[in-house]
């Protein structure tokens, strides 16, 4: 197996998909859920993550062609939805009963766009597309793989976290997160213009 390339897409995609940073975030989604929710809400969420990702490494570019969609329209759309999630993260509004009645947040947004996000899926894509043989898509599958068990133990013991910081260091995490996430949806929206941009000129 080439384990170079595995490093190259480990690293890659650890930064891209930030478990760490990933934290903050699922916390104050799952605020009001309980330790078996939480723990089953981080396990649907990485599954997800998952399939979205290797559905796009194996089926991507096609179907991107067939729908006629850039990879910076697939950016832009990504960031639009992350700062609606980090409006309301920022404003409380996912605090409310009704902001989340048949909504499963680890689907959307921690499952994508969040954590299989444009990034990460460009990424992949890009990565699998460099393969030439069955040692370097084993690379790349083996740190796409390893980059998600990574994210599952960040999550999984995110509870850990909510009972040293109690519902008031949580509900500060959440607004911190929430900008954040805002940040972050701004720049994945500003390099998709910037990329519209050049492909224009």
């Amino acid at each position: 197996m080439n384990w170079q390339l595995f490093g190259e897409s480990f690293v890659t995609l650890f930064v891209i998909m930030d478990p760490l940073g990933t934290v903050p975030i699922f916390l104050g989604l799952t605020s009001s859920f309980s330790a078996v929710e939480r723990s089953r809400a981080a396990r649907q969420a990485v599954l997800v993550a998952l399939g979205v990702i290797v559905a796009f490494a194996v089926f991507g570019q096609k179907i991107l062609d067939y729908l006629h969609i850039s990879l910076p329209a697939l950016q832009a759309a990504g960031g639009l939805l992350l700062l609606l999630i980090a409006l309301e993260l920022l404003t409380g509004k996912g605090d409310e009963p009704t902001s989340t009645v048949g909504v499963n947040v680890a689907m959307v947004p921690l499952g994508t766009p969040l954590l299989a996000g444009p990034g990460a899926i460009v990424a992949t894509m890009v990565f699998v597309q460099q393969s030439d043989g069955w040692a370097d898509w084993s690379a790349v599958a083996l740190g796409v793989l390893a980059v998600h068990v990574t994210l599952w133990l960040a999550m999984r013991f995110a509870g850990l976290v909510h009972k040293v910081l109690g519902d008031s260091g949580v509900l500060l995490v959440t607004r911190v997160a929430g900008l954040l996430l805002s940040a972050i949806a701004v720049q994945l929206v500003a390099d998709a213009v910037r990329s519209f941009v050049l492909n224009e000129a």
